[in-house]
């Protein structure tokens, strides 16, 4: 059994450490606004839906969990975008089929978060 020394990190980050972690994701979230129009677009969407969900008076938190859910997937898109042409500087087939899928994803929450809001907003307006 070996023991510990000076050099292994903390078991327990301390609490400078997670300030940094917050400003490291407000980068990457700051990278994505810059770079991604469709990021923009998706947050420019949410807002939208969440305005449209508070007049209506409907049930705030499916809505909040798909505009969560899809800003999240177009994150990790981005962040595989990224890492891929990376990895893969030059055009490979695999590499497009990561992209691709990985854009799929977005797609599909964006159509199904499309669905869950069109329902919560139709039961709210024949209440």
């Amino acid at each position: 059994m070996t023991q510990p020394n000076d050099a292994d990190p903390p078991r327990h980050a301390p609490q400078r450490d997670w300030i940094k972690n917050v400003r490291y994701a407000a980068q990457g979230l700051r990278y994505a606004w810059r770079t991604e129009a469709n990021f923009r677009l998706e947050v420019l969407l949410a807002c939208v839906a969440l305005t449209i969900t508070l007049l209506l008076g409907a049930d705030l938190v499916p809505v909040l969990l798909c505009c969560a859910l899809v800003l999240s997937l177009e994150l990790v898109n981005t962040a595989l975008e990224a890492l891929v042409d990376l990895v893969s500087p030059t055009f490979h087939p695999l590499a497009r089929v990561a992209k691709d899928v990985a854009a799929g994803a977005v797609l599909i929450a964006s159509l199904l978060s499309l669905a869950v809001g069109a329902t919560v907003w139709w039961r709210a307006w024949l209440r």
